[in-house]
Order: C-alpha cells, then sequence, then structure tokens
C-alpha cells in the first residue's frame, strides 16, 4: 500500500469512528493555500479540527508523535482561516488528534486525543 493509499484507509477508519462516538463529521480534505486539514467534525456545540495519522508499524515511532510544534501552528493557521471564512470566528473550536494503526492482518487500532493542543500562534 503506497503512503497517499494508507492515509487515505486512515482517515477513512477515523472519520468512521469519530461517527460511532458521536461526533459529526461535516467537511474532509479541506484544501487551502497554507495546507491541508483532514478532518473537520462537530460535537457538542464545538468545531473540531482532527489531523490524522497513520502507520502501519511503530517503526518511525507512535502517529500522534508526528503532529509537532511546527504541523500544530500550521493547523492552528489553517483552522483559523476556515472559521472565517465560514464566519464561525467566535465559534468555540479544538485540535484533536486520531491515531490510527493499520498493521497487516490486523484489525486497524485508533486512540483519539482530544484537545490534542492548544491554539499556536
Amino acid at each position: 500500500m503506497s503512503h497517499l493509499e494508507l492515509g487515505r484507509k486512515g482517515e477513512d477508519v477515523a472519520a468512521k469512528e469519530l461517527k460511532r462516538r458521536g461526533y459529526k463529521v461535516v467537511d474532509r480534505n479541506v484544501v487551502l493555500a497554507e495546507g491541508e486539514i483532514d478532518l473537520i467534525a462537530r460535537e457538542g456545540g464545538q468545531v473540531v479540527f482532527v489531523e490524522v495519522k497513520t502507520r502501519s508499524s511503530d517503526r518511525f515511532g507512535a502517529p500522534q508523535e508526528a503532529v509537532d510544534r511546527t504541523k500544530q501552528r500550521r493547523l492552528t493557521l489553517l483552522a483559523s482561516r476556515w472559521l472565517k471564512k465560514q464566519g464561525l470566528s467566535q465559534s468555540p473550536a479544538r485540535f484533536d488528534v486520531v491515531s490510527v494503526r493499520l498493521g497487516k492482518g490486523e484489525k486497524p487500532q485508533v486512540e483519539i486525543f482530544r484537545n490534542a493542543f492548544e491554539a499556536c500562534e
């Protein structure tokens, strides 16, 4: 499976799990000038920006470890731009990270890290 296929499958698994847990996925793969937001969902009264990280093994570390400070800053910028574009600048929002492990022949392992980081400037 290619890197892109693995990522796409991970996003599908993540979206399904989020829905199972009561999130309402409102958009996927939102492309803005500065980058892409994997999933945008709603839970309760909050807009949730979701970064999905998928790995076939932990050889290069746990998936969620890839969401470093630089990635957090980029996601914060993207979220701010999306909220403004939607006229939702005053809406409560948070950032979740979904870690997906897709080992060969194994059931996917999914972890959701709610409010994984604070907005960065």
